[in-house]
């Protein structure tokens, strides 16, 4: 049986809509309630609405493995703690696109923009569900023959 050909799949299809943020002046212990509280680990960072940054969980694990050899610890800035080499995409770009670019930049995300302003946040965890649900789609069930 052949299958009709399908859409690739747009970023808008895997995305999660509205992501939290941060600004730019809160600091590390904001950013960590932040991702506790929402099961997050790549938080948005924001300069007067402007997108300027993430910071993503591992920044925090490494800002606080630091802040323990420091007497007292200290929050850090957040401004000092995410990475600014931003890869911003727009909602309707090709997810084949986007993940070829995200895996040459070595990136774990992408912020999604819709007329210049963020309208998502594309992740590894995001890509991880659209692929098992599109392998669940044209796989049979181990039950059915192949």
């Amino acid at each position: 049986m052949v299958m009709p050909p399908k859409r690739v799949a747009l970023v808008k299809d895997a995305m999660t809509a509205f992501p939290h943020f941060i600004e730019v002046h809160e600091d590390s212990v904001a950013a960590r309630r932040i991702m506790l509280e929402y099961g997050i680990r790549h938080l948005p960072v924001k300069d007067d609405g402007k997108l300027i940054g993430v910071v993503t969980e591992r920044d925090l694990e490494v800002a606080e493995l630091v802040g323990k050899s420091q007497e007292p610890a200290r929050a850090i800035p957040v401004r000092e703690l995410c990475s600014r080499e931003l890869y911003v995409v727009e909602l309707h770009a090709r997810m084949d696109v986007v993940l070829t670019e995200m895996a040459r930049r070595k990136v774990g995300s992408a912020l999604v923009v819709k007329d210049g302003r963020l309208a998502g946040i594309l992740t590894t965890s995001d890509v991880c569900r659209l692929y098992g649900e599109l392998l669940r789609e044209l796989s049979p069930p181990a039950d059915e023959p192949a």
